[in-house]
């Protein structure tokens, strides 16, 4: 059976989940090309075959993770606004958002890298455009509010995730005498990802149906 994945596609794909684990571990600004090289056991010519600087592996980034975003925008721009097509929103974008943590979870991290980057800017147009179409048209600021937060949902899910996993790593025994919860259970990213969704749909269905 035939494959659609050139080698060229495969190396592209290689080099973005290697620089998302350097960006992860040490962080955007502080990660070098000739780093990323290393760790893919490649000279830094053949990684400029693909990628000539780390502002054109943020944009690989942003087209691999924004695929499922670009359907879904597509899908909601020919449907016409209802609860059940708001739901259909939330649902695709949280599905396409959970098989994408990684790339999610570089974007949460690097925000002030990345704000004004081209590829930031990219990303941040089609979440406004997913907000605008979550909330529908002649929507009052609260329901923009609930759009966004339904959607920002799948990120604040990402942020917990990473607080349980590393608890007690930045806050010393003088301020966790004074948290009155107990330890939290470290959920799964599937868990995560699962009451993401859950919490996303129940935000959006506070947006009301207009006549």
């Amino acid at each position: 059976m035939g494959t659609t994945h050139s080698p060229r596609s495969d190396t592209r794909a290689r080099i973005i989940a290697v620089s998302l684990e350097l960006f992860a571990e040490q962080g955007y600004e502080q990660t070098s090309l000739r780093e990323i090289a290393d760790r893919l056991g490649v000279t830094k010519a053949a990684l400029y075959y693909h990628f000539k600087t780390k502002d054109d592996i943020v944009h690989g980034i942003v087209e691999s993770m924004a695929a499922p975003i670009d359907e879904t925008i597509e899908w909601g721009r020919k449907q016409s606004w209802s609860p059940e097509v708001r739901d259909e929103l939330i649902r695709r974008f949280a599905a396409g958002m959970s098989e994408r943590a990684p790339l999610l979870r570089f974007f949460h991290e690097n925000q002030p890298a990345l704000r004004e980057s081209p590829a930031g800017l990219e990303f941040k147009a089609r979440m406004i455009a997913m907000v605008r179409l979550v909330h529908g048209p002649d929507a009052s600021f609260q329901d923009r509010l609930r759009a966004a937060m339904s959607l920002f949902t799948i990120n604040s899910a990402l942020f917990l995730l990473k607080q349980d996993a590393s608890e007690g790593e930045d806050l010393g025994p003088e301020h966790l005498d004074h948290l009155w919860c107990e330890s939290p259970r470290v959920a799964t990213v599937e868990e995560a990802m699962a009451a993401a969704q859950e919490v996303a749909l129940e935000i959006g269905a506070l947006i009301p149906a207009r006549s």
